[in-house]
Order: structure tokens, then C-alpha cells, then sequence
């Protein structure tokens, strides 16, 4: 299928993609301050809910768009050019309506009963503690890096469960809670993406119902329950295909937004000594490299969302190498990005490196998101060399 030619970017689709382009404007006002006080504000998160943002990939019986991937990470892009904090926190609160649709009926119920609005945050580390008790389980544990997790009002959070066919080993599982099963430890002080809130989390010895754990890589019906209620292709594409996007594409718009601020700095700086910036051999290199990247982590990222979407709608799976490719692409951007982002911020000279630039801001993102263990670049990397020359599958969310 031909990405180009596709007919996601439906009116709709184009619609809330538009809300998302004039939303950025007020975050890169924000984003400063934002990022001194180490959240996103309340107002900014209201702006999202209320443009229609946060229903995307969410069902259309519970109020949502329930739209191709494609148009989600197209809105991510756009707010990213504002602040990469915020789309970040959108990009994984925002696809966790997609992973409840998959849940047992009455799990959806739960949540969006009473409010279709209400909101999800997560950590899927597996360091969730179940004990099997009557009805559920005993869930214990301690977690890190829960993003945005201060303005929702429910948990995803990552567990080892006995595999199910009794073979040796352990399968990982998403539980959910309500916020009253959790407190949030405010520890969130890094170098950068700081006002994505991602605190700690912390549960002890609560109940969870059994209808509130979903085995995460179980992508057949029986492991995705909420099929039944949710029937679109949207909910047939695996877990990894939607999700291993959500924590890299963020850096892709915030490089996007870089090369516009670099742009506008560099045809009006002066430097100290008299040199113009638009005259320097490196801003010069560097704006066009970036702009180069950008445009080919694009193409890629729409033309792989093609593939999956097309597999998702005929009901076929995609070949092992070509998963694995794709999860070594996605981990890619966040490292090629920060890459570009030193290069703009080095073009800038010294000048640049005080706050009021936000390029140095957007340098100190990017990084910090390199950290996130879905974008170890190596990992993904080698696992798709090593399966190429010959050697088994150890990634076992592909």
C-alpha cells in the first residue's frame, strides 16, 4: 500500500491534525515555564481533551475517533514542534485508549462508565508483584517513569505472570488500577523532558480483578477480549506496532520544531564579533542535514504505519525480519534526532545555551528520551543483524 495514495487523512483526520498545529503555538509560549516548574500545566492538558486529542486511537463507542495510527503520530509531531514534553506525555497517555479497547468489556466499563474522557497513564517495567488470590490477584511493586501520570486517574502498570500453557518462563501482563490503588512518588528531577511529571509509582498489596490484567503480547482474540466489543482493524494491529512509536516520535517533531527556531535565529543573529550566523559553513550544514533527516524518518514512518495498517485490515501477519526492522527504525529516531540537535545547538555558539533558546531545550530532550529502554538504539538493532545472519528471535515484544 502506498502511503501517499492512502485515504487516512480523512477531513476528520485532518481536522484534529489542524487543532494539534495551532494548540503547538501555546505550548512552545509554555514551554519554558513548563519545563522550570517540571510539569504541564492543567490548562495545557485541558487545550488537548477539549481539541479532541486524546481520542484518536480511542473507540468509537466510548466517544473516540478511533483513527488510522498515522493521524496520531501526526498530531504528536505537530505538538512536539511546540513542546516535546507535552508530546511525549500525548504520546503515551494518548495510545493507551487503544490498549483498553483491548481489555475484558466490563475493564472499559470501569474506566469510561461514567466519563469516556478519563484518562490512563503508565510504566509497563515488569516489576509488578501478583500473588493469584480468589477473583484476581495481590499486586505489589514499585515503578519509575510514569508520564504524565498526574493528570490521569488510572494506572497501566507492567507484571510477570506464570505462562499460561504451564511451559517454563514468565509472559508479561498489563494490570490496571484505579488512582486510589496508587500513590505517585514526586522524584521527577533529570535533565531534560521535565515537565513530562514522570514520577514514581507506588502499590502495596491491592486488589486487582482479573478483568483487569490483559496479557500484553497475546495479540490472538482470546488474549484481546475487547475485540468482541471493538471489532475495527484498528485493535487487530499487535502491541508493539502501535506503541514502540509513542516514546520516539516526539524527538522527531521537536527536531522539526528545532530547524524552524534554528531558521529564524540564524537569519537575524549577529554574533559578537560581527559574523553573521546564515554565513557560517556549520548553520548552514546543520540546517540542511537536519531538515534531510527529518524528511527521511518521516517517509519511513509513514510508509511502515502503511504496512501495518494494510496487515491489520487483511488479517495478515508481517514477516518476523520486517518487525524487527521496524522496531529498529522507531528506536533509531530519538538517536539521529539528538544527533541533528547537537549540531543546530553547536551552530548556534555560545549565545545559544542560555535558556531563552529553545534549541537548547529541545537538545536536553531529546537526550533525555534516548534513555527510555524502548529507544536503546543498540538493542533493536542487533536484534534485527543478529536474525538477518541467522541467529534466533530474542526480542520477545516482536
Amino acid at each position: 500500500m502506498n502511503a501517499m495514495t492512502d485515504n487516512y487523512l480523512t477531513p476528520d483526520a485532518l481536522g484534529v491534525i489542524e487543532r494539534a498545529k495551532a494548540l503547538a503555538v501555546k505550548l512552545a509560549e509554555r514551554a519554558q515555564q513548563a519545563d522550570r516548574e517540571g510539569r504541564i500545566s492543567d490548562e495545557t492538558i485541558a487545550e488537548m481533551a477539549e481539541a479532541g486529542l486524546f481520542r484518536v486511537l480511542q473507540p468509537k463507542r466510548w466517544g473516540g475517533y478511533e483513527m488510522d495510527p498515522r493521524v496520531f503520530y501526526s498530531v504528536q509531531m505537530e505538538l512536539a514542534k511546540g513542546c516535546m514534553s507535552t508530546a511525549w506525555v500525548y504520546g503515551v497517555v494518548g495510545v493507551h485508549p487503544w490498549q483498553l479497547a483491548l481489555f475484558p468489556d466490563q475493564a472499559q466499563q470501569d474506566v469510561w462508565g461514567k466519563d469516556s474522557s478519563v484518562r490512563i497513564a503508565s510504566t509497563y517495567m515488569p516489576t509488578g508483584k501478583a500473588e493469584p488470590v480468589e477473583g484476581g490477584f495481590k499486586f505489589s511493586g514499585r515503578w519509575g517513569f510514569s508520564s504524565g501520570s498526574k493528570h490521569c486517574d488510572w494506572l497501566f502498570l507492567g507484571g510477570l505472570l506464570p505462562k499460561r500453557d504451564g511451559t517454563p518462563g514468565l509472559e508479561h501482563v498489563t494490570f490496571l488500577l484505579p488512582k486510589a490503588d496508587y500513590r505517585i512518588e514526586d522524584n521527577w528531577d533529570v535533565l531534560g523532558l521535565r515537565a513530562t511529571g514522570s514520577h514514581d509509582i507506588v502499590v502495596e498489596g491491592v486488589f486487582v480483578p482479573s478483568h483487569r490484567i490483559q496479557y500484553t503480547n497475546d495479540h490472538s482474540d482470546e488474549g484481546c477480549p475487547g475485540r468482541k466489543e471493538n471489532p475495527g482493524w484498528l485493535f487487530r494491529i499487535p502491541f508493539t506496532h502501535v506503541f514502540q512509536r509513542a516514546v520516539s516520535t516526539a524527538a522527531l517533531g521537536a527536531l522539526e520544531g528545532a530547524i524552524e527556531a534554528f531558521t529564524q535565529r540564524a537569519t537575524a543573529h549577529v554574533g559578537k564579533h560581527g559574523n553573521k550566523t546564515a554565513e557560517d559553513v556549520n548553520a548552514q550544514t546543520a540546517v540542511a542535514e537536519a531538515t534531510i533527516a527529518v524528511d527521511q524518518l518521516k517517509l519511513v514512518l509513514y510508509r511502515n504505519y502503511a504496512r501495518i495498517v494494510d496487515a491489520a485490515k487483511t488479517g495478515v501477519q508481517l514477516p518476523l525480519q520486517e518487525r524487527l526492522l521496524q522496531r529498529a527504525q522507531a528506536s533509531y529516531v530519538p538517536k539521529l534526532a539528538g544527533q541533528h540537535a547537537n549540531e543546530l545547538l553547536r551552530a548556534c555558539a555560545g549565545s545559544g545555551t542560555y535558556k531563552t533558546n529553545s534549541i537548547e531545550r529541545v537538545f536536553r530532550d531529546i537526550h533525555q528520551g534516548r534513555a527510555h529502554i524502548a529507544n536503546n538504539t543498540d538493542a533493536y538493532v542487533r536484534a534485527y543483524g543478529s536474525h538477518v545472519l541467522g541467529l534466533p528471535n530474542q526480542e520477545p515484544f516482536v
